[in-house]
């Protein structure tokens, strides 16, 4: 498709309310009754229709049988990541020292929005 038809046809998709965009993902994943797919390296392109998003994937897709894929995810170490900008929040919000924002934020696995609640308490 040429460049000024690819201009005629966003505005045409503009003024009927579509907004198109590209999304740059590493990894696309979808889980199903019995399988798992997995996208490396995708192409993501996500479409607003007057507040309706669709969401296209292209790209090969991996598949993996379910229990292998539980068993993967549970040998993966996962590292909680605690920034200064959370910490900061949650010491603002609930008027507490870094060291119990830290505290709680951990207990919490990262959530800020509990770890607020659970201080407000």
């Amino acid at each position: 498709m040429n460049p000024r038809m690819l201009k005629q046809m966003q505005k045409m998709m503009k003024d009927m309310g579509m907004d198109a965009e590209d999304i740059k993902a590493i990894k696309v994943t979808i889980e199903l009754e019995d399988k798992v797919l997995i996208f490396d390296k995708p192409k993501v392109q996500v479409m607003d229709m007057l507040g309706n998003k669709t969401y296209t994937i292209t790209g090969k897709a991996k598949k993996i049988k379910k229990e292998e894929k539980m068993i993967k995810i549970k040998d993966e170490e996962v590292k909680l990541e605690i920034t200064e900008d959370d910490i900061e929040m949650v010491m603002n919000q609930c008027n507490v020292s870094k060291e119990e924002a830290i505290q709680v934020l951990k207990e919490c696995n990262g959530d800020i929005a509990e770890a607020i609640l659970k201080l407000s308490e």
